[in-house]
């Protein structure tokens, strides 16, 4: 499970107990959690991309 992946879980299990409870604010906490966790995996993944990208130069230029 990746951190953001769990991040979200988190923010899941606040809001339900949050709305359960009638606590606005551990419901918003929640929310907040799981826009975070999104946050956080797109940054992930524009991460991999990016590390995809220079190693596919390097093969170029180690291949010339």
């Amino acid at each position: 499970m990746t951190s953001s992946t769990f991040d979200d879980a988190k923010g899941k299990v606040k809001e339900a107990a949050g709305t359960v409870t009638g606590d606005k604010k551990l419901e918003n906490e929640g929310k907040a959690d799981q826009v975070g966790a999104s946050v956080k995996e797109f940054g992930e993944k524009v991460q991999e991309k990016v590390e995809a990208a220079v190693d596919a130069v390097k093969d170029k230029l180690d291949h010339k």
